[in-house]
């Protein structure tokens, strides 16, 4: 049973019919619990989640992450169904049933502050991967202060390592990652964020590059 709390007029929660009502975030909503079907597996709707999939086995991983890297651009929905609905219309390659990540069209973060310039990243010590860049705290709203954040992402595993620490001055930064990475290809991602949390940068895929 649905219970009207303001009126009338006002939101609702519970099942009324086929239609649920709720709240998120200070948000009023409906929604209609659709109808059953015969044949829930029909080519698009199969289409549809093996795209899903793609995107959630790369996000999922990293999701933590996400929090932090979607916050600024997640409107009326969750950071991270944010980052899927980005990577669902930007970032999926291949046909069905063999989607994948365009790992360079993909943002794990996504603002207006200014991006990083002359990304590098490479390991040459087990277990390690350096990151650097060039310090453009002269331009546009870049401080020396905004916090550095590096993620990489493991296929292989599907595992996903992240570092939030340092500063855009410094220039450089090493992430730690399992050893069992070691002689796998991983992805590279940074970005940068205000020391106060309020702004963040997209990130710059800084490339693909084998562990030692």
């Amino acid at each position: 049973m649905g219970k009207i709390s303001q009126g009338i007029l006002g939101g609702f929660s519970g099942k009324v019919g086929n239609v649920i009502g709720g709240n998120w975030k200070g948000i009023n909503y409906m929604r209609v619990k659709p109808a059953s079907v015969a044949n829930p597996q029909t080519e698009g709707q199969m289409d549809q989640r093996s795209r899903f999939n793609a995107a959630l086995k790369f996000l999922q991983p990293m999701k933590d992450f996400i929090k932090v890297g979607f916050k600024s651009y997640a409107v009326k929905m969750t950071e991270f169904n944010s980052a899927m609905s980005y990577i669902l219309k930007n970032a999926i390659i291949g046909t069905y049933p063999d989607y994948g990540i365009d790992y360079s069209a993909a943002l794990i973060s996504k603002g207006t502050l200014s991006r990083a310039t002359s990304a590098l990243v490479e390991s040459t010590v087990a277990g390690s991967v350096a990151f650097s860049w060039t310090d453009n705290t002269n331009g546009a709203d870049a401080l020396a202060t905004d916090v550095a954040m590096v993620v990489v992402y493991n296929p292989v595993k599907v595992q996903a390592s992240f570092l939030i620490a340092g500063t855009r001055a410094d220039g450089n930064l090493t992430l730690l990652v399992p050893e069992t990475f070691s002689g796998d290809e991983i992805h590279c991602y940074l970005a940068f964020k205000s020391a106060t949390g309020t702004k963040v940068s997209d990130s710059v895929y800084v490339g693909a590059i084998t562990v030692a």
